[in-house]
């Protein structure tokens, strides 16, 4: 990522998203620290904590790619404000509902009126989310104006991060279990859904409350989401290996490691979305799921090292015959 790029120049709304998420970070620490409430065994203030910590993260990134228009700027502006507004309000509803000590998703409480509010922002912002940083990513995209490694980076990343937005939604169709929870005010809550497959509600690890009993879909969300983070930080630490490494200074070279790390990325996320719809936890990989694992790493290994090496040789090659050694 091009760090010279003042902060100034980011676009403002998804800036100020930014800074109110890390905010609710503050509040949600200050809040498992202070409140004992707890939700199906995690403190009420998980869920914002995590949500405040994954907007920062993308909007953020989104905010910086606003930067690198040069046409449509108009467009990129006002669809950025409409992640930022939606993102703002889908976290607003969530942790409106921890205060309360209630449930934000699937809570088919339908009598109490703000979660019948909650439910139908929650619904309606998804949507926004999805398709502006679709929008915004296109347009930057079609403009050319990144480098190759970055082009590749945000390319893939923008596509695991549709994708792990949109995992949720197949369990969410093909998985409706009705069932009785209590919520932190002691009442009885009527839920549709979980995020456990297998086990619905699951018995968590520790902060991120993925099931250790079963498949849990949170998984290959978080990974899928996260995706362009992973690519763009790659990005940035081939372009400073090439600074050291001769054969990695050629964009085109970076651009080609891009496209292994991102097609990596992508059998991973494939491997975590078959595990998890097998009700299968992370921690606890059969045979199967490990060989799979193995296939992803030896691929992107063996890719990695094929690009390293034509590059090299390349180089070798247009070396003059006295300087070849």
């Amino acid at each position: 990522m091009n760090a010279s790029t003042p902060f100034r120049t980011w676009h403002r709304p998804l800036m100020i998203n930014v800074t109110l998420m890390l905010g609710l970070v503050a509040v949600s620490v200050a809040g498992l620290v202070i409140d004992d409430r707890v939700l199906l065994g995690e403190s009420v203030w998980v869920k914002p904590l995590k949500f405040g910590l994954a907007f920062t993260l993308y909007s953020g990134v989104l905010a910086w790619l606003l930067t690198k228009l040069h046409k449509a700027r108009r467009l990129g502006w006002w669809t950025g404000t409409v992640f930022a507004i939606a993102a703002t309000l889908e976290v607003a509803g969530i942790t409106v509902q921890a205060a309360r000590g209630t449930f934000s998703h699937f809570n088919a409480n339908f009598a109490d009126s703000v979660t019948v509010a909650m439910t139908q922002l929650f619904t309606y912002g998804v949507a926004a989310i999805l398709i502006a940083q679709l929008v915004i990513a296109g347009v930057v995209l079609a403009q050319r104006s990144l480098s190759k490694p970055l082009t590749r980076a945000v390319r893939y990343g923008i596509g695991l991060a549709t994708v792990g937005m949109l995992v949720p939604v197949w369990w969410m169709i093909t998985n409706v279990r009705q069932r009785i929870v209590v919520d932190a005010n002691g009442d009885e809550i009527t839920m549709y859904q979980g995020h456990g497959i297998g086990d619905l509600d699951g018995h968590g690890m520790f902060l991120t409350n993925w099931s250790v009993t079963g498949g849990d879909f949170r998984v290959p969300h978080f990974v899928g989401l996260h995706g362009i983070h992973v690519l763009l930080l790659t990005a940035f630490l081939v372009g400073r290996l090439a600074r050291k490494v001769p054969a990695l200074r050629d964009e085109l070279v970076q651009g080609r490691l891009l496209t292994v790390a991102g097609l990596a990325y992508a059998g991973l996320l494939a491997v975590l979305i078959w595990q998890a719809g097998r009700g299968q936890s992370l921690i606890h990989p059969d045979a199967a799921t490990l060989l799979g694992f193995g296939t992803v790493a030896v691929i992107a290994i063996v890719g990695a090292a094929t690009v390293l090496a034509v590059a090299r040789h390349r180089q070798l090659v247009l070396l003059p015959p006295t300087a070849r050694g």
